[in-house]
């Protein structure tokens, strides 16, 4: 089968080498497993991580966001059948979806939103996982609930921002303000519902002061935390929380203790890396998602449509990616 992956790790994504088309034999699903064809896939930082070697130290096929339909079905699923149209994030553990068929665990795999088309969907899957563990299981917000709360979301314009922002104006009370430093930027923030839009390059509290806040109760870091942590940490009311989900070199935690912060970390993959006993929980949340989706109260993050899934536009995606430049989500979409 057609399949794009990586032979030496740490080479600049302008090299040819950096991702190739290859060939590789079609996988065979275990006992708990979907066998997926993979119509549309997304491309996410985590994908330049693996590809630099942040996480891995052999050649592999990347790739955490799909939807497509299920082949086959290993002998104990239960939730799914061959035909079955679906959309899942993959775990670290396993090939990715940077091919045409894929096997995946059904306990991580949702329904695909059927108002969606598979690129559509294919935006959806991890950074909705992410900002809804975030939001609802780290940061411990209620739904519904939040009154009087607000929610700073730094890096708003992207894949997990997106889909946080819109999770917390529909689904609390929270007042919702995300950060974004371009024009199109800001624009693409406001379309996701924040309340008010802010510049991280600029000092963040006499913005917050400006739009009469001044403190807010939760912080969502979601890129260049280090960089940002000593104003987190003074725009934070006492007894506030913080979120992170990027991956900072080191984090002097000691001034949290003053106002008594508490912080708090997300992975989406500890589901699925450890198999917790909770891990279908990501695929009720997949489903609910979905139906967030096709009842027209979430809508898609796709930002960018890079065409046919081969290793050139592989690249494109990957450059713009490291570039922190990516609005919303970037899909490719079918085999050539």
């Amino acid at each position: 089968m057609k399949a794009i992956a990586f032979t030496e790790h740490g080479l600049p994504i302008h090299d040819p080498r950096s991702l190739q088309d290859v060939n590789i034999a079609a996988p065979m699903p275990s006992p708990r497993d979907l066998l997926v064809e993979v119509e549309a896939i997304a491309v996410n930082p985590v994908d330049t991580k693996v590809r630099s070697g942040s996480f891995a130290k052999e050649p592999k096929v990347l790739g955490w966001d799909a939807a497509g339909t299920v082949r086959d079905v290993g002998a104990e699923v239960s939730l799914f059948k061959p035909g079955d149209k679906v959309y899942y994030a993959g775990s670290l553990t396993r090939a990715g979806c940077y091919s045409e068929l894929q096997v995946v665990d059904e306990r991580i795999v949702g329904h695909k939103p059927q108002s969606l088309s598979a690129a559509q969907a294919a935006a959806l899957p991890l950074t909705s996982i992410t900002a809804w563990e975030l939001l609802f299981d780290r940061l411990g917000v209620q739904e519904d609930g939040g009154d009087g709360d607000v929610l700073l979301v730094v890096g708003a314009a992207g894949g997990v921002g997106s889909m946080l922002v819109q999770l917390a104006r529909e689904l609390t009370r929270m007042t919702v303000i995300g950060t974004a430093s371009r024009p199109e930027t800001v624009d693409w923030v406001k379309r996701m519902g924040a309340d008010y839009v802010i510049d991280h390059r600029q000092p963040m509290l006499p913005q917050l002061q400006k739009l009469g806040v001044g403190e807010v109760s939760h912080v969502a870091s979601l890129t260049h935390t280090e960089e940002h942590l000593a104003q987190l940490i003074e725009v934070l009311r006492p007894q506030g929380r913080l979120g992170v989900i990027d991956d900072p070199r080191s984090l002097d935690v000691i001034p949290l203790k003053l106002k008594s912060l508490s912080l708090h970390w997300e992975l989406m993959f500890t589901r699925s890396l450890f198999e917790t006993p909770d891990m279908v929980h990501q695929h009720h949340l997949l489903n609910r998602i979905a139906k967030l989706i096709d009842q027209d109260i979430l809508q898609t993050t796709l930002g960018e449509h890079f065409g046919t899934i081969n290793a050139a536009n592989m690249r494109r995606a990957h450059a713009l990616i490291e570039s922190n430049k990516a609005r919303g989500k970037i899909v490719l979409e079918g085999f050539a």
